[in-house]
C-alpha cells in the first residue's frame, strides 16, 4: 500500500468540503488503484488529508491525469500558504471494525529517533483484545516518510466514546511500549482532531 498525506491551514473548510466533494464525483470514479481517503480539517483551520493507493504507481498514473491537475489547482486555492506533502510506502492498517463508519478521527504527527525500533512497538499489541478494552477503536492507519517522520489515523465511533476511552488505563505491555515510544520522541506529537471526518472509500 501507499499513503500520501497532505496538510496546511485554511480559512475556508467549506470550500475545501466542496473540493472533496468534486473529487469524490469527477477525480474518483477514474482512479485506478485507490484504496481510500480520510480528510477533515480541525477546529483551528489546519487540513490533513491521507490518500490510501495499492502501490506509488498507482497514486502517480492519478497524478497525471488531467481531472487530478485541474481538480488539484481548485484545492490548492483553498490553503493559506503551501501545503505540505508525505509519500509513505511503509504502511500498517489495523481494521478490528469499519473504519468508514467512525464519527471522529484523531491523527498524530511527530518525529523519531529510532524508526526501525518505533515500528515494532507501534506494531505490537501483544494479546490485547481490541474489542474488549476499546469497542470505541474502529480501525487505525499508520504511517512512516522520511527518515524519521511518522503519523497514525485512529478511526473513532466518537469523539465522546474516544474521550472515555482514554480514560481506560492500558494493559502493562502496551504501557511498557507507550513508555518507550515517549523515550524516541523528537519534540512534541502534534494532533489533529478531526470531528467532522470525510471518509471514503471506492
Amino acid at each position: 500500500m501507499f499513503v500520501q498525506m497532505i496538510q496546511g491551514r485554511t480559512g475556508d473548510p467549506g470550500a475545501v468540503r466542496a473540493q472533496l466533494d468534486k473529487w469524490r464525483d469527477e477525480v474518483a470514479p477514474g482512479a485506478d488503484g485507490w484504496l481510500g481517503s480520510t480528510s477533515g480539517v480541525t477546529a483551528d483551520g489546519r487540513v490533513v488529508a491521507l490518500a490510501r493507493f495499492e502501490s506509488a504507481e498507482a497514486a502517480r498514473r492519478n497524478s497525471e491525469r488531467p481531472e487530478q491537475d485541474a481538480w488539484w489547482a481548485g484545492m490548492a486555492a483553498c490553503f493559506d500558504g503551501e501545503p505540505e506533502f508525505h509519500d509513505s510506502t511503509w504502511v500498517q492498517a489495523n481494521q478490528p471494525g469499519d473504519p468508514d463508519a467512525a464519527g471522529f478521527v484523531q491523527v498524530m504527527q511527530g518525529r523519531t529517533k529510532d524508526l526501525g525500533r518505533g515500528r515494532e512497538l507501534m506494531s505490537s499489541d501483544g494479546d490485547v483484545d481490541w474489542n474488549e478494552y476499546r469497542p470505541d477503536i474502529l480501525g487505525t492507519l499508520m504511517i512512516n516518510y522520511d527518515d524519521d517522520g511518522w503519523a497514525m489515523a485512529i478511526y473513532f465511533t466518537s469523539e465522546a466514546d474516544a474521550r472515555a476511552g482514554e480514560q481506560k488505563p492500558p494493559p502493562p505491555e502496551m504501557a511498557e511500549a507507550m513508555a518507550e515510544l515517549e523515550t524516541l520522541a523528537i519534540g512534541e506529537t502534534e494532533y489533529f482532531d478531526l470531528t467532522d471526518p470525510w471518509l471514503l472509500s471506492p
